[in-house]
């Protein structure tokens, strides 16, 4: 109960948490795992010689043992991606930003969307006494981009990149994920959010599909964005949670 509590008393500090600096040419690719972040930040490196930040997964020593036990190692590989991410923060603000595109392939307020559903209540509790310290040295971007797409093909993507740990992600997790990022979105007024259906876009292989999607960057970035590129998902009403298998 007293944790319960606790987590309670955080959430109007919750509103407040993580406000951070905003950023010029700073760009955020944010999505599911295995659903093409990455692969764009790269693409965006190349094409506009961009700074990439790239999450720092491959590194949890806790990941394998999370997926395989989530309820033993949630905490330990829930800290080690926020202490790794707090780090790439810092470094952000002490590099100069205006002159050259930062590409980053995760929002750092993400980290508690994952807290959130693999953590119980006394780990939570402390998670918010971690946080609470961290909360005025964070970047925020220009705008996020989120790419989605159905469950089935998000599994297919993880079965084709072979990353052992990921091997036992199951549908239910990622359909959890999803929604816990809609939620985030639907609240979020720090910079725009825009919504991208990914089924039928392949950037890693096909150049014009590359062209379009570094275009659609591109003009986001100066504020003249392609006539039929998603409009802010905060603006839309009629845009809904598109996956949810």
């Amino acid at each position: 109960m007293r944790a319960k509590e606790s987590m309670d008393s955080h959430k109007s500090r919750d509103c407040e948490w993580l406000r951070g600096f905003i950023l010029s040419n700073y760009v955020v690719i944010e999505g599911l795992i295995g659903v093409g972040k990455t692969s764009l930040c790269r693409l965006l490196q190349k094409r506009f010689g961009a700074r990439l930040v790239l999450e720092p997964c491959e590194a949890n020593p806790f990941l394998a043992s999370f997926y395989a036990d989530p309820v033993h190692y949630a905490f330990p590989a829930q800290m080690f991606y926020l202490a790794s991410r707090y780090h790439q923060q810092l470094e952000l603000l002490q590099k100069n930003l205006f002159e050259t595109l930062t590409v980053a392939d995760y929002l750092f307020d993400k980290d508690r969307i994952f807290a959130e559903q693999t953590l119980n209540d006394d780990e939570m509790d402390l998670y918010n006494r971690f946080t609470e310290l961290l909360s005025h040295h964070v970047s925020i971007p220009d705008f996020i981009l989120f790419l989605d797409a159905p469950t089935e093909d998000v599994l297919r993507r993880i079965a084709r990149r072979s990353i052992d740990a990921e091997q036992v992600i199951e549908a239910s997790y990622l359909n959890a994920l999803r929604t816990r990022y809609y939620k985030l979105w639907e609240n979020w007024t720090r910079c725009p959010v825009y919504v991208l259906e990914t089924t039928n876009i392949n950037y890693v292989d096909n150049p014009d599909d590359a062209d379009y999607i570094c275009n659609m960057v591109d003009g986001y970035l100066r504020h003249d964005p392609l006539p039929d590129a998603p409009k802010p998902y905060q603006q839309n009403s009629a845009q809904k949670l598109l996956f949810n298998y």
